[in-house]
């Protein structure tokens, strides 16, 4: 088996994995792994999860792919409960994260020409932000080093320090459309906006007649204890851009929007792939076991248990400078070179990733067991004594 034809646009582990069962992975030489990676948030519910595997063969037998020149039940029923969970009216299907910031991106734009002039089409993003690797979603993305090599990027986006207040009021004017930002950023450190924040977001949106997007594309989907992130905030977008966990590992996008942003008119936006019948039966799958399946409402419950144990084995060796983030989407700054500590991890047979050069991520799967957080957090102890 070959590597050469991969294009190497990615810095991959030495390893090859076959298959998985729930928060396992085994990779071609047998080795078993923890999978506190998920994916990058989006195998919530493990690998090889029944209700997912069932969908997709019940739904395969159906139909698996129409044009959207013609309705389908899968993507009307998806769409119907997007909105039963949420304080919005209508969703757009696409393939992925980024596309879901595309989209946003060119309703924002619309949305200025209806609601001001040619000249309302600033969007105002945060600094440490990342929205994804399409032009549009590269230029509202606020680290250089994604950046450089492919400016001239879309012009009209200004970036601010996200929780400073006073700089985002002093930005605002009535040429801004919208202002994007993560509730908690993933690629950028695991740092969470304050409600404060964004409170002050949604009134300088709402005085300025300016949309606020949330991207949700990692924070959301039940990882922060509630399906959609920003009910933990208290904050209500007039967008809300998903994807990742949505669909459990097939690939799939949304923006969910209200009535203020539903401006979209035949022609101005599409995707062919988007809310094709497969994947939006296993999204469908996906909501139902968070919701009604219960695996939501035990996060919050994880999480506190993840936490104190994470302080317990610190209090013994002093290698976490601070816990961030909250639900299973945490953060720990360790003051253990990253790299060096990730790379001992993966010998011992644990995947987390890096936030940032400072952080290690831990992205477990939803349905994670309390068992397995603290084989993970023994991993840790060991793996902490050894570099310490």
């Amino acid at each position: 088996m070959s590597k050469e034809n991969i294009m190497h646009t990615y810095g991959r582990f030495d390893v090859t994995f076959e298959n998985g069962m729930g928060s396992r992975l085994f990779d071609t030489k047998g080795k078993e792994y923890i999978d506190f990676v998920s994916g990058v948030a989006v195998n919530c519910l493990g690998h090889s999860h029944p209700a997912i595997i069932n969908a997709i063969n019940e739904q395969s037998k159906k139909l698996i792919h129409i044009s959207n020149y013609y309705w389908n039940t899968q993507h009307s029923v998806l769409a119907e409960k997007l909105c039963n969970y949420s304080d919005h009216n209508s969703v757009f299907f696409c393939n992925s994260g980024t596309e879901a910031i595309e989209g946003a991106i060119k309703i924002a734009r619309k949305y200025g020409k209806i609601k001001g002039s040619a000249d309302k089409n600033i969007i105002i993003y945060m600094k440490n932000s990342f929205h994804g690797r399409t032009m549009g979603a590269l230029a509202v993305t606020g680290q250089g080093k994604y950046q450089k090599d492919f400016v001239p990027l879309m012009g009209g986006a200004r970036n601010v320090n996200i929780n400073d207040i006073e700089e985002l009021r002093s930005i605002f004017n009535e040429n801004v459309c919208a202002v994007i930002i993560e509730p908690i950023q993933g690629e950028g450190g695991i740092n969470s906006a304050s409600i404060e924040y964004l409170r002050e977001c949604r009134a300088l949106c709402d005085k300025h007649n300016a949309l606020l997007i949330f991207d949700e594309v990692q924070c959301g989907i039940g990882r922060l204890g509630t399906l959609f992130a920003y009910k933990k905030f208290e904050v209500i977008p007039d967008l809300i851009c998903l994807a990742k966990a949505l669909a459990g590992g097939l690939p799939i996008g949304a923006i969910v929007a209200n009535e203020r942003a539903s401006i979209l008119q035949p022609g101005d936006h599409g995707s062919t792939f988007g809310g094709n019948p497969l994947v939006c039966a296993v999204a469908n799958a996906v909501i139902d076991e968070l919701t009604v399946g219960g695996v939501i409402s035990s996060i919050e419950e994880k999480s506190k248990y993840f936490v104190n144990r994470l302080n317990e084995i610190n209090g013994k060796l002093k290698f976490i400078n601070e816990i961030r983030g909250s639900g299973l989407l945490l953060g720990l700054k360790i003051n253990i070179d990253v790299k060096t500590f990730i790379n001992k991890c993966f010998e011992k047979g644990l995947l987390v990733v890096s936030a940032g050069p400072e952080v290690v991520r831990l992205l477990p799967p939803l349905n994670v067991t309390v068992e397995e957080i603290d084989n993970v957090v023994n991993i840790f102890e060991a793996v902490a004594s050894e570099l310490c």
